[in-house]
């Protein structure tokens, strides 16, 4: 019989993503059928599913650490921020449309259905579910009407595990405080906690953990140091981008305020020949950068305002001058063409805006959103590559004349005339070695990793370091079959 045991946080980002990538793997390695679920995530890093739909990439890591296709039920409501106020609904891997933050608070119950559905169907074909929360079931004000921690702990019976974050400080106050504003309800579904991020000695939290067991009751279920090499998988939250010091090359990237699918990046922070620089707001791109690229967006006319507003297109310019290369990726292959059309208004407000002109291409928003996996070629050499597609929009233009991919026989992106200003539509083609490897030679970078082995690598010793300083036994028998009340 199918059991599951829910991973809730005292906050955001502190670690319940990679925890549970790590317990998949672990209890995978068991000999048990794993599968990850998110009942609500907000995130614009999706991933495509192998059953044309979208995820948080979260979801699609742990669906990897429990060695099992990913599908659209594992992450059934995905938000995707468009503007500080509103976000891109996706229901059980579909655009379901765009809705205010005040509107969606109001009804966001009307989607614990949809939710429950996709619950069961996973529960249907697995021994257990890991379950992962979202920000921190302390925050009261969104108690009411809540999909994502305890609202759906209690609407199933799922037992909790609470985690807090030891390395942003007050970690006692974070789990002792969460069981004070809880209701006895939510504080019944808590089984247990665990401390996450220590760095140094851990038994000198000794006296610090049987304080917290003593004020809650809960039994702790580890104390886990800090895993140095979390870094090498791919990362889904904004606040996860960092810079990655490696080589001489030097990749410089531009931090949009929708930033999207930047698991690009990822192989290329893993590459020992190539440092790749995350550039914020307000500072000036490097002029010593040897690539600029342009990340997907989720807005991205609005990004692209950004962009300028931050003065990164003289910046910019002046690279190119310099004989500099640039890659756009999605929405910032979108930016680099002469013109964006958005007619009715699907990336924000109705209109025509002017591009960075780099590419002899124009973009005309609107159509059916495009989320597929692809199996591709890079051209001349034809090497393969795997990758995948989510934007809206269609980009054509006499650069496309020069395609750098072949996607099941037709051409995919633009060049310019020099070959150093490049866009394409495809994500994810930097995990193809081979296609990295050549490309990464045009910047003098000799290339010889595999990619993909080092993420495997990376869950199977983040499975051992659970294993290691968790009890697992016991988060095992503390799970238990889903109860519907």
């Amino acid at each position: 019989m199918v059991r599951a045991i829910m991973i809730q946080g005292t906050g955001s980002n502190v670690g319940k993503s990679v925890l549970v990538a790590g317990l998949a793997r672990a209890y995978t390695r068991r000999g048990l059928r794993v599968a990850p679920f998110k009942p609500q995530n907000m995130s614009n890093n999706a991933a495509v599913t192998e059953n044309g739909g979208e995820i948080g990439r979260a979801q699609a890591l742990q669906a990897r650490a429990a060695k099992r296709e990913t599908h659209t039920d594992m992450n059934p409501i995905l938000l995707k921020p468009e503007t500080d106020t509103g976000a891109q609904i996706i229901v059980q891997g579909q655009r379901a449309g765009t809705m205010k933050a005040g509107d969606y608070r109001k009804d966001k119950s009307k989607l614990l259905g949809a939710a429950l559905e996709s619950f069961d169907r996973l529960c249907a074909d697995a021994d257990l579910v890991l379950i992962e929360g979202a920000g921190s079931p302390a925050e009261t004000n969104l108690r009411k009407g809540d999909i994502a921690n305890m609202g759906f702990a209690r609407a199933a019976d799922i037992p909790v595990v609470l985690v807090g974050d030891i390395h942003r400080g007050g970690v006692i106050a974070q789990i002792v405080g969460t069981q004070a504003v809880l209701d006895e309800g939510d504080v019944a579904q808590i089984r247990g906690f665990a401390i996450n991020r220590f760095k140094g000695d851990v038994s000198l939290f000794d006296e610090g953990r049987d304080d917290i067991s003593a004020r809650t009751g809960w039994p702790c279920l580890g104390v886990v140091p800090w895993f140095h090499d979390a870094w090498k998988l791919p990362a889904e939250d904004m606040m996860d981008i960092r810079s990655h010091t490696g080589g001489a090359c030097k990749v410089v990237v531009p931090q949009l305020e929708r930033m999207a699918n930047f698991d690009d990046l990822d192989p290329l922070s893993a590459e020992p020949g190539v440092s790749v620089e995350v550039i914020p707001g307000g500072r000036p791109l490097p002029g010593d950068a040897d690539l600029v690229l342009l990340p997907g967006s989720k807005s991205t006319i609005g990004d692209l305002s950004y962009f300028r507003a931050q003065g990164w297109d003289i910046d910019l310019y002046a690279h190119v001058r310099r004989g500099g290369h640039v890659l756009g990726l999605c929405g910032g292959y979108q930016m680099l063409g002469k013109t964006i059309s958005d007619p009715d208004g699907v990336d924000g407000r109705p209109g025509k805006v002017d591009g960075l002109g780099l590419l002899n291409v124009d973009t005309v928003m609107g159509g059916q959103k495009q989320v597929i996996l692809r199996s591709a070629h890079a051209l001349p050499d034809r090497e393969p590559v795997s990758g995948y597609e989510i934007h809206m929009g269609h980009t054509d233009g006499p650069d496309r004349a020069r395609a750098w991919f072949e996607v099941e026989g037709r051409p995919e992106g633009a060049a310019s005339s020099n070959g150093r200003v490049k866009g394409s539509y495809l994500h994810g083609i930097f995990s193809s070695d081979a296609f990295r490897a050549r490309y990464l030679s045009t910047l003098g970078v000799t290339s010889d990793i595999a990619y993909e082995d080092g993420v495997e690598q990376a869950l199977d010793d983040l499975a051992d370091h659970l294993e290691r300083h968790m009890s697992l036994d016991l988060m095992l028998s503390l799970a238990q079959p889903p109860q519907r009340g």
